[in-house]
């Protein structure tokens, strides 16, 4: 919504400092609306107005200096032009406040609005009167807010309130947000807090869990009996509030005290009611007291019998391992678990969980395809290794996602894997990283369990959040264990119980014939020529043919060949994945959607259109263009017969047939799957051995045919599929071979 007081101040900086100068203040679009763009604009003028040359968007030393060295204070007795004295005004209307008209007088209205941001701050009774001093003009020319937002607690506000008005006289010390949330400055000033209550000097206090920070706060518990009362209850109690445990801030009561207890269980840390150093370390850096010692680990290492008795010696019980190395010949030759680990594991009588991890390493990596493939992928790799149903595999998120990227990206993704591991397998999903991504996606319910990674305390994700709630395995440190050729470093860990891993294994399953991704590069172009080649002999030409010419083909919505081909090929990650998980041949799968996409016709689009407007209960749709109704019977086949897992549903129940249809018309993926299961069930309603990796020509061809129905007219769609069939056979074969 836009604010007038806001456009005029858009307008005030456009108008004065957007005029054709070198000034290097953008023009603003004047919306109405505050934000950073509008906050480093008045920023720079600022600056200009003060005669810094060398003009930032950042509120930084330099500013910050000049405003003391030129006036000390800022009011109507040291503003020097109303042109500084209209950015002040506008920097007051863009944080919410009454800032007069932008007249250029430090008139009542402003004076009241200085006292009020004061009183906000939490440092009114330190800056009393009407004058903006440079620490609190800093934190007026941001967008941090001093007022609740969106949910925010009304007692870690009063919080931040107290460290403003307490602290906000040390030297490197500045004005925090007092909107009721926790946050990465929230967190470095109460280190700040601690080093200038432990005594540190302006300078050495830098807000770092340091040496001299931890053998300080090794000798101030708090407790009942011992600092119960006073600054350091009062800084204890904050780093509780912060973690959302419900305590009053102030004085260490027995209240404080049964709550510290359950924070102590909930952290796997000695429950001693008191706030002793762990206690203290937990609530203040993610890693916590890193001379804990975890009886679980992870590594990159392979465990030899030798690194085994290591583990077993110094107290370890769990052992994660990757199922996968996208790089093999690199630098971790032994990262992805080795031939015969698993056994030494167990007869060493530990426990393994698997994780999962390509790149994943910035945002755009995750996205609903990529989980998908991740899924199948590790689901292809944890029964490789022969880990059993009910296994919890750790899917990593390997970098500092902002919570804006988690929404955007990391959930679709894991929402996409956790429908592919429970449909496809009896696995379970996990998540790995850092507390608010791992929170965040538990919440969703896209994974039951949390590995965090704690160690990177310089994550956004990790500063400022409470220990995920589920968590199983929290990774504090990095150490070697054990001696000669039992030396191994490891990741140390501290276990929760929620996942013990596992400590038995299959036999595993072999990798032998199984189809890999197309290599494109090689034989994409060749592949198309034989595609076209095969259909034109059989009468299907580039575009149109079924009586429609070619203009009205393309016109009314029709595709070519070459289009058709090219979306299958471009998705080949997915039929391989699913020919792989079914053990069936790719070329059964793409067949049929290729040619539907090539025969696709404006009278299909009329058919969705009717079932999309109530005219018609089901129609083929979507890519295969499958009906509602086999895909529900194909779907209950193959979950009775264990194949896919999930819930069987009734397509008499209209609710169920115009969900399915939904999903088949609006999810390629969905519709891709329902072909799968619909050519296996097709074998049973023939009565034949199901499609296998043989690819024996009389059932494939049977299983192509009844896709079509019944009669001489199914039958000769199983003649022509077959020959299509037989083009990306030989080219997936090649690509299998190589």
């Amino acid at each position: 919504m836009a604010d007038e007081m806001v456009l005029r101040a858009q307008r005030f900086v456009n108008t004065t400092y957007n005029n054709g100068s070198t000034l290097g203040i953008g023009k603003l679009e004047e919306n109405g609306q505050t934000g950073w763009p509008v906050m480093y604009a008045l920023t720079r003028a600022l600056q200009y107005e003060m005669g810094i040359t060398a003009l930032s968007d950042s509120f930084g030393p330099t500013t910050l200096a000049t405003i003391g060295e030129k006036y000390g204070k800022l009011d109507e007795t040291t503003i020097p032009s109303a042109n500084f004295c209209r950015i002040i005004q506008s920097a007051l209307y863009c944080k919410g406040y009454d800032g007069g008209d932008i007249d250029g007088t430090y008139n009542d209205r402003l004076k009241a609005a200085v006292g009020k941001l004061h009183q906000n701050m939490g440092v009114a009774s330190t800056y009393p009167g009407s004058s903006l001093w440079p620490k609190t003009t800093k934190g007026l020319f941001n967008m941090d807010a001093y007022v609740i937002v969106a949910g925010g607690s009304d007692t870690i506000r009063s919080v931040q309130q107290w460290l403003n008005g307490r602290y906000i006289l040390r030297k490197d010390y500045y004005v925090i947000p007092c909107d009721g949330h926790h946050s990465r400055d929230v967190a470095k000033s109460l280190l700040l807090a601690i080093q200038y209550e432990l005594g540190m000097a302006d300078g050495v206090a830098n807000g770092v869990f340091g040496p001299g920070t931890q053998s300080g706060l090794k000798s101030h518990t708090v407790s009942v009996t011992s600092n119960a009362t006073g600054v350091w209850a009062q800084l204890f109690t904050a780093a509780m509030i912060l973690n959302k445990n419900t305590v009053a801030f102030g004085d260490f009561t027995t209240a404080v005290q049964s709550t510290v207890q359950t924070f102590q269980a909930f952290c796997e840390l000695p429950v001693t009611g008191a706030g002793d150093f762990s206690t203290w370390a937990s609530l203040l850096v993610s890693y916590g007291d890193q001379s804990r010692k975890g009886t679980a680990c992870d590594g990159v290492t392979m465990i030899t019998a030798e690194r085994a008795a290591s583990l077993k010696a110094a107290g370890y019980k769990y052992v994660g391992r990757y199922l996968y190395n996208p790089y093999p010949d690199g630098d971790l030759p032994e990262k992805q678990i080795q031939p015969g680990e698993l056994a030494t594991i167990k007869n060493a009588g530990l426990r393994c969980y698997p994780i999962y991890q390509t790149w994943s390493r910035s945002a755009d990596y995750f996205n609903t395809n990529q989980g998908v493939r991740d899924a199948f992928e590790a689901i292809d790799w944890a029964r490789y290794h022969g880990f059993k149903a009910g296994t919890v595999i750790y899917f990593a998120v390997d970098y500092d996602a902002m919570d804006g990227e988690v929404t955007s990206y990391v959930i679709p993704h894991f929402r996409a894997v956790m429908r592919t591991i429970s449909e496809n397998s009896g696995y379970n999903v996990g998540i790995y990283g850092a507390r608010n991504v791992c929170q965040r996606v538990i919440d969703a319910g896209y994974a039951s369990v949390c590995m965090v990674s704690d160690m990177s305390s310089g994550f956004s994700g990790n500063l400022g959040y409470p220990l995920a709630s589920k968590w199983s395995f929290d990774q504090i440190s990095t150490i070697t264990v054990g001696s000669g050729s039992g030396s191994l470093e490891i990741d140390n860990n501290i276990a929760s119980g929620r996942d013990t891993g596992q400590g038995d294994f299959d036999a595993g399953v072999s990798f032998d014939g199984l189809d890999t991704d197309l290599d494109k590069d090689a034989y994409r172009a060749s592949m198309l020529t034989d595609v076209k080649n095969y259909l034109e002999s059989i009468g299907v030409p580039e575009t149109g043919g079924d009586g429609w010419t070619d203009s009205d083909w393309a016109t009314l919505g029709g595709i070519s060949t070459t289009e058709a081909f090219g979306a299958v090929v471009d998705a080949d990650w997915l039929f391989t994945s699913l020919a792989r998980t079914l053990r069936v041949r790719k070329a059964l799968i793409q067949a049929p959607v290729m040619w539907e996409l090539r025969k696709l016709n404006p009278l299909d689009f009329a058919a969705d259109a009717a079932v999309q407007a109530g005219l018609k209960d089901d129609c083929s749709t979507g890519w295969g263009q499958i009906f509602a109704k086999t895909a529900i019977q194909a779907r209950n086949y193959c979950i009775g017969e264990g194949i896919i897992n999930g819930t069987g549903l009734d397509y008499n129940n209209k609710d169920d047939l115009r969900a399915v249809w939904d999903k088949l018309h609006d999810d390629q993926e969905y519709n891709i799957r329902s072909v799968a299961y619909t050519l296996i069930f097709n074998a049973e309603l023939l009565g034949i051995p199901r499609p296998d990796l043989t690819g024996n020509v009389q059932v494939t061809e049977a299983c192509l045919a009844r896709y079509n129905g019944e009669g001489p007219d199914a039958e000769k769609y199983g003649q022509e599929l077959m020959g299509l069939y037989n083009v990306l056979e030989n080219y997936n074969a090649l690509s299998r071979a190589a």
